[in-house]
């Protein structure tokens, strides 16, 4: 999870997950590959950082799809899967509310960095991979 400040584009945020994939299997080479091919991974889990574009059908929580509107990938709870009315525009980033403040990014927004303070700690870590 990177905390951004939310200044950098779309180019260089895609940029920077790529090679912090390619860091990260690097790393943990028996556990973890950024190999697209399923027969290429060979049990490993495919770290996969380009399902937030164009015609992609898996989207990250709190990603916000480039449709009109800006409808953002809110996790939703069990209780809520029945509400009527509920489509894959039902949030924005105007009216996400205290979702942020919910389970595993409680806080999170409260740590933004820029990116250019991420990709420092990530060049540390690409140093001491192997």
């Amino acid at each position: 999870m990177v905390p951004l400040s939310r200044r950098a584009d779309a180019q260089d945020v895609l940029t920077f997950a790529r090679t912090a994939a390619e860091t990260l299997a690097a790393r943990y080479p028996k556990d973890l590959t950024t190999e697209p091919r399923k027969d290429a991974r060979k049990g490993r889990l495919y770290l996969d950082v380009a399902r937030n574009g164009y015609a992609q059908t898996v989207v990250a929580p709190f990603a916000v799809r480039a449709r009109p509107g800006a409808p953002v990938a809110a996790p939703l709870d069990w209780d809520e899967l029945d509400a009527p009315g509920l489509t894959a525009r039902r949030w924005t980033l105007r009216d996400l509310g205290d979702r942020l403040d919910r389970g595993p990014w409680a806080g999170l927004n409260r740590h933004g960095r820029g990116l250019t303070a991420a990709a420092r700690r990530l060049r540390g870590l690409r140093g001491s991979a192997g």
